[in-house]
């Protein structure tokens, strides 16, 4: 369907349809394959997933960086398509490829060759940091061509190629499992690595995929893209990549940040409650995968209609979007609140764990419609070319009163981690209040960067 054919709500709810199911199955496989490290870890030690875990929160700060190009990328070419400007769209493909290829290049070479100095800001025990070390000695070389999938799968999806990206991480999920299994058991006359081996299965995934994804993209293209053309830079698609990218990276960067903090915090609090939050942030990417989904295809739609000048109905159908979100998220949470303990039960047997566990899923129910109106008002900012006052509230608000309240409540009144939680949730209720006011308030009217270049062409 034609971005232009959206003239009525019940057009709206297909094209959005169309868009968000594949990206959901794309969002429940990437959440599922982070379950299955950690479930198939666990066969080998709490140490083991507490040790991945800490080390995947360093990496996520990586794909953060990454994703400034990701995102911008994605912005400017959903909103090209919704303009009709096929030759923006492919040199748009071809400065961003280029960008984020010499950017990954440069951070997993800083990240594998100074990963010990990484690893002791968090102040991992003995045992945990061997683990840590191991496995980011070869992720962390590999991280290149996580900055290419995550480039490639954002200007595929904003091209409406959902499906395409869907079944690239559904090939990736195969092929992560059967190297786990493979590495971790000792399966088909392999060794038993452990953590090691997971890190081998991570890092061979993630290339093999790249690859397969730049040959998808290159056949995808509107129009054909020369090889020599393929990571071409040019000026003024960098300058309109960035200013959509580097702001929307920066708030997920204070973020991601702001976590990295907390987690230092949370490594001071014990071993329980280290892995009591690798486990509970696992779990939560269940709830998550739902907004995220509808929120990678809202910003995908409200890019379409802004680029076509449909501002009026992006701002509408905003809200529909929000609406089913939210509704999805609060009721899996209530279950996840219902039945804490015998969730935790699975993955772990230690009753600490289990109890603090349970009491954190209670917190979580609290935290989640607020956490849902943010990745969907954000989101859906960015597209209409907004993307300097998130981050701004952002920064503002996560370390003026989210960094502080949780070293106050967790370790100066002696909450643990449960402060930490009562941090986040005040946190991301004060930032989602000022989210919606701003998309009510219409600010975000003339920020479109496809008509920008439209008027300067007339």
């Amino acid at each position: 369907m034609d971005i232009q054919m959206v003239d009525n709500k019940a057009s709206a709810k297909k094209y959005l349809f169309l868009i968000t199911w594949p990206i959901f199955i794309e969002v429940f496989l990437q959440m599922l394959m982070k379950l299955t490290d950690v479930f198939m870890l666990s066969f080998v030690s709490d140490a083991a997933v507490a040790a991945v875990g800490v080390v995947n929160q360093l990496m996520t700060f990586m794909f953060v960086l990454f994703n400034f190009t990701a995102m911008g990328a994605g912005v400017v070419v959903s909103q090209y398509v919704g303009a009709k400007q096929p030759e923006s769209v492919k040199k748009t493909i071809s400065t961003a490829l280029a960008i984020n290829l010499l950017f990954g290049l440069s951070i997993s070479l800083f990240v594998g060759f100074n990963r010990a100095f990484l690893l002791n800001l968090f102040s991992l025990e003995k045992n945990l940091f061997v683990h840590a070390n191991n496995y980011t000695s070869i992720v962390g070389f590999a991280l290149f061509a996580q900055a290419m999938i995550l480039t490639i799968s954002s200007i595929l999806q904003a091209m409406g190629y959902t499906k395409d990206v869907m079944k690239s991480v559904l090939i990736m999920n195969i092929l992560n499992v059967f190297g786990n299994y493979v590495f971790i058991f000792g399966a088909l006359g392999f060794p038993q690595l452990g953590v090691t081996g997971v890190a081998i299965s991570t890092a061979s995934v993630r290339i093999v995929v790249m690859l397969g994804m730049l040959i998808l993209l290159f056949k995808r293209s509107p129009i054909k893209i020369p090889f020599k053309s393929f990571f071409k830079l040019e000026k003024e698609f960098i300058e309109k990549i960035l200013a959509i990218g580097v702001p929307s990276a920066g708030e997920h960067l204070s973020y991601n940040l702001s976590q990295i903090v907390l987690t230092i915090m949370i490594t001071t609090l014990g071993a329980t409650a280290l892995a009591t939050r690798v486990y509970i942030y696992n779990f939560m990417s269940v709830l998550t995968v739902f907004s995220m989904a509808i929120t990678k295809g809202t910003q995908i739609f409200i890019g379409q209609l802004v680029g076509a000048r449909k501002q009026g109905e992006a701002y509408h159908y905003m809200f529909t979007g929000l609406k089913i979100a939210l509704l999805i998220t609060v009721v899996i949470g209530s279950l996840f609140a219902g039945f804490g303990r015998q969730i935790f039960g699975i993955f772990s047997s230690n009753p600490s764990v289990i109890a603090l566990g349970s009491l954190i899923l209670v917190l979580e129910l609290i935290i989640q419609p607020a956490r849902t109106g943010n990745l969907i008002i954000i989101s859906a900012l960015r597209a209409a070319g907004d993307a300097k006052f998130p981050v701004l509230i952002g920064i503002t608000v996560m370390w003026g009163v989210l960094v502080p309240l949780g070293y106050l409540f967790s370790i100066q009144l002696g909450w643990g981690l449960p402060g930490i939680w009562l941090a986040m949730i005040i946190d991301e209720w004060i930032r989602s209040s000022l989210m919606l006011r701003r998309w009510k308030n219409k600010r975000w009217l003339d920020k479109s960067i496809a008509q920008a270049k439209l008027e300067a062409c007339k």
